[in-house]
């Protein structure tokens, strides 16, 4: 390392410990400008790994470095307690090495465990991913797109609340009829007909400049959904999400083959093995793999290039935080075969130190600032901290059986 590296590390080590107003991580990130806060041939190591749940069951990993750089990643929401400790558990392995071996780390993570795969032990690498990323862009002073190819578009649509002040031209809704949803393995015709008029309200409201995709949520059982998806057909949804569990993959193909609206599916499906059987029986024709659950954004690259083979595009799946959108911004913007961001347009500033920048026109721009992109206000996130919602079972009023939430 050269010696002026070692003296401004000297220097802001000295701040730090003399209580000035600056943080170790603050003072490196206020003295960056287009430069790195270390040089790429600097030795960096791993310091620390720590986890936060939030209240709303939000889950974040931070892992600091020796060089004062930190990184940080969102995980699972649900068993988010065990998705934390477990983070932590990696530390044992990943304390001491070299952050920016990014996809090393990944596979002696995955491959590290007996049992692998599955959403809790993938969301803690994904988490961990996402935070490595965003340490070495900061090491190499570029935003992690530019590390994986560079951009492949100038700006990324997103969709969410439908607005002309954000040009947010694209929203979801659900199937629901009778004040409820689809939770019958055979709706009556009433349920159907009452999903069909709300539908068709929304979509004489916003007209035909308004994609409206539908999601099922995995929550509605087979024959439903044949009904559903035949009799929302004239509408033009602009697709079909989750249309059922996707733990059966031969049933979600069959139901694709019966109609000519895109069929979604990707939020519950963790790596390239479990997508690939989605692409290989044509069971869905968009990919929504979510950066927090399916393996980072090191997965999440290679997932969208197998979709390229089949010409299917990536819709990112976002329900969750600050980490969460940025991380899928960066493979938006890395990846030839993106379709539009979920949630693209939340703001998140109850936990960043400086605004996103705004959404216009439907698209957000592309990230200038290194790593992910985004500063976590460490303040913020801490005075959220807390106990994570409780497990929601839901139970059919009629006769008190368990539905899918």
């Amino acid at each position: 390392m050269s010696q002026s590296r070692i003296d401004r590390r000297s220097s802001l080590r000295g701040l730090a410990a003399a209580g000035g107003l600056l943080t170790l991580d603050s003072a490196f990130t206020a003295e960056r400008t287009d430069a790195a806060a270390v040089g790429p041939k600097d030795t960096i190591k791993v310091t620390r790994i720590e986890t936060f749940v939030l209240k709303n069951s939000w889950v974040f990993v931070k892992i600091s470095t020796d060089a004062g750089i930190v990184g940080w990643g969102e995980m699972l929401k649900d068993d988010a307690k065990a998705c934390a400790a477990g983070a932590l558990e990696v530390g044992d392995y990943l304390i001491g090495q070299d952050p920016c071996r990014v996809v090393f780390h990944w596979q002696a993570i995955h491959r590290g465990a007996f049992y692998r795969g599955g959403p809790i032990k993938t969301a803690i690498l994904s988490g961990i991913d996402q935070a490595l990323w965003d340490i070495k862009g900061k090491v190499f002073g570029v935003p992690v797109y530019k590390l994986l190819g560079g951009p492949t578009r100038d700006r990324i649509r997103v969709y969410g609340t439908v607005s002309e002040k954000t040009g947010v031209n694209a929203m979801k809704t659900g199937p629901r009829g009778l004040k409820r949803g689809a939770i019958k393995y055979v709706e009556g015709q009433k349920f159907v007909d009452e999903v069909v008029e709300n539908f068709k309200a929304l979509r004489q409201k916003h007209g035909s400049g308004v994609d409206i995709g539908i999601d099922f949520h995995g929550a509605v059982q087979p024959p439903t959904a044949m009904l559903l998806i035949k009799a929302l057909e004239p509408y033009q949804p602009w697709f079909y999400e989750e249309v059922v569990q996707c733990l059966n993959v031969d049933v979600m193909a069959e139901l694709a083959r019966k109609t000519h609206i895109p069929l979604a599916t990707g939020e519950r499906i963790f790596t390239k093995w479990g997508f690939r059987e989605i692409l290989e029986k044509r069971a869905a024709t968009i990919l929504q793999p979510d950066v927090c659950y399916a393996g980072g954004i090191t997965e999440l690259r290679l997932i969208a290039g197998m979709a390229e083979a089949w010409y299917t595009p990536i819709a990112p799946h976002n329900p969750q935080g600050p980490c969460s959108l940025a991380a899928s911004l960066q493979i938006a913007a890395s990846i030839p075969n993106f379709l539009v961001q979920e949630r693209g347009d939340n703001e998140h500033t109850n936990l960043l130190a400086k605004p996103l920048p705004p959404v216009t026109d439907g698209h957000r721009p592309l990230p200038t600032d290194p790593g992910l992109g985004i500063t976590i206000d460490e303040d913020k996130l801490r005075a959220q901290v807390g106990e994570p919602a409780e497990y929601r079972t839901r139970f059919d009023p009629d006769d008190g059986s368990v539905v899918d939430w």
